[in-house]
């Protein structure tokens, strides 16, 4: 299933949809690493809101998505984690360890535009 990747300003939003295949997961991987280097994207959004399951290759790979596309100079935040998610990630030991997550789509924005002005301010 393709996961459909918006561009709003300097950000993409990458909002799935449904569960995702492994293969999915590493589409989805390479296509935000191609369209933050095509688009010069300085922040990615992946909103997992309707993601009701999330297994060990899931959060690894979207943890290793987040640190690739930071090296890539895009910060990435984890947006909609629903609680029972979140519940049986930390009881089978899963993290998200580097990655930012924010409870919505808003506090995602939010949180890319303050550091969209800590960058600026730093530059100056």
């Amino acid at each position: 299933m393709e996961v459909p990747i918006l561009k709003q300003g300097d950000y993409l939003i990458a909002s799935i949809q449904a569960a995702l295949s492994d293969e999915d997961l590493l589409k989805l991987r390479d296509e935000l690493a191609d369209r933050v280097g095509r688009f010069r994207s300085r922040g990615v959004i992946v909103d997992v809101t309707v993601v009701d399951v999330m297994d060990s290759f899931a959060s690894r790979t979207l943890r290793t998505t987040a640190h690739m596309l930071r090296l890539r100079g895009a910060e990435t935040v984890i947006v909609g984690i629903q609680p029972e998610v979140a519940f049986a990630m930390v009881q089978l030991g899963l993290t998200l360890e580097g990655v930012t997550t924010m409870l919505d789509l808003e506090e995602g924005l939010t949180f890319l535009d303050q550091q969209k002005k800590r960058r600026a301010k730093r530059a100056k």
